[in-house]
């Protein structure tokens, strides 16, 4: 019980602790659009919930002070019927104006259009997120994983993708929820107008690694999003030691190279993360560890350990060769 209870609790703790998460502090134009609808919503049933718990309190009062059962009224009573026409009245207003406003808020989540929108593709798979930024020409589009930097003020128009089971994106404070479905694309606009770190997760069940699915977004000003794009479009960093190097040359000839991509190196798989700026993201499996070289020394060393049932393989590796590979991915900033 108490393993169940301490589990819980570094749960609680993981999942906040990779930037804020919740649809009540909005960051974005489309999260503000619900966070209005949720404020029509409660101020409409918190009416009727008063009208209610009111009505019942006098008719409780009224009980205490006539204990003798007055008559019944006749089913034509005046009172009876203006008393029934004033609640029909009341809940249709109430129905009405709830189901408009969410017509017209669904409708500018929809139509969003902006042609200088920053195009990504994030695409969900068991249990991580492939970020492809693909705006512009050819050959400025880039790829990262497990992160996405946005910049303020502009809309980003994200294309989402499923790679195996059925997947949900989540940014509560930025946007709605949306599904990732196996053979088809949904879109998703986001226009984020506040600095700062926002989690975003998976919210459909996808597996026993599900609630380790998360997908920081890092909102900054448009000047500070220019220089992380730049940055990404370079290739991986050259080695600049022996063990660097000898971590080179054994990624590149393991099983790591035939799964992950690292610009610049031979090494171009697509099962797993693009590992070209690795050192620079804030965690790892998918924001499950924060990053540290020390966490990136256990994540290859035992992955399953970290993360069980991800599907990166424990490689086997000697001491010597696993302390050059995690020397050469700490170097890729």
């Amino acid at each position: 019980m108490k393993q169940a209870a301490s589990g819980l609790i570094a749960l609680l703790l993981l999942c906040g602790c990779s930037g804020v998460q919740t649809p009540l502090d909005p960051a974005g134009d489309q999260a503000a659009s619900i966070h209005t609808m949720w404020n029509v919503m409660l101020v409409v049933c918190s009416f009727f919930y008063a009208l209610v718990i009111g009505g019942l309190l006098w008719a409780v009062v009224r009980r205490r002070r006539e204990p003798v059962p007055e008559p019944q009224a006749s089913a034509h009573d005046p009172g009876i019927e203006r008393t029934l026409a004033v609640w029909t009245g009341l809940i249709l207003a109430g129905l009405t104006l709830l189901i408009s406003w969410s017509f017209f808020v669904d409708r500018s989540l929809a139509q969003t259009h902006d042609d200088q929108a920053l195009h990504i593709t994030v695409t969900g798979y068991q249990w991580w997120w492939r970020v492809e930024y693909q705006d512009g020409p050819v050959n400025q589009w880039f790829e990262t994983a497990n992160e996405i930097h946005l910049p303020a003020g502009r809309t980003a128009r994200i294309k989402l993708e499923s790679g195996d089971v059925i997947h949900s994106f989540w940014a509560p404070n930025l946007a709605g929820k949306m599904d990732l479905i196996p053979g088809r694309h949904n879109v998703l606009d986001i226009t984020p107008r506040r600095i700062g770190v926002y989690r975003s997760q998976c919210a459909e069940f996808c597996g026993m690694q599900h609630a380790h699915m998360a997908l920081p977004i890092t909102v900054e000003s448009p000047e500070a999003f220019k220089v992380w794009r730049a940055h990404q479009l370079q290739a991986a960093k050259a080695p600049t030691s022996q063990q660097e190097a000898f971590g080179k040359a054994v990624f590149e000839t393991k099983a790591c190279a035939f799964c992950h991509k690292i610009d610049g190196a031979d090494a171009g798989g697509r099962t797993a993360p693009n590992l070209t700026h690795l050192a620079s993201r804030p965690s790892l499996a998918a924001d499950a560890i924060p990053y540290s070289r020390g966490a990136l020394a256990g994540w290859i060393s035992d992955p399953q350990g970290m993360k069980p049932g991800t599907k990166m393989p424990n490689v086997p590796l000697t001491s010597a060769e696993s302390s050059a590979v995690v020397a050469y991915l700490d170097s890729l900033k």
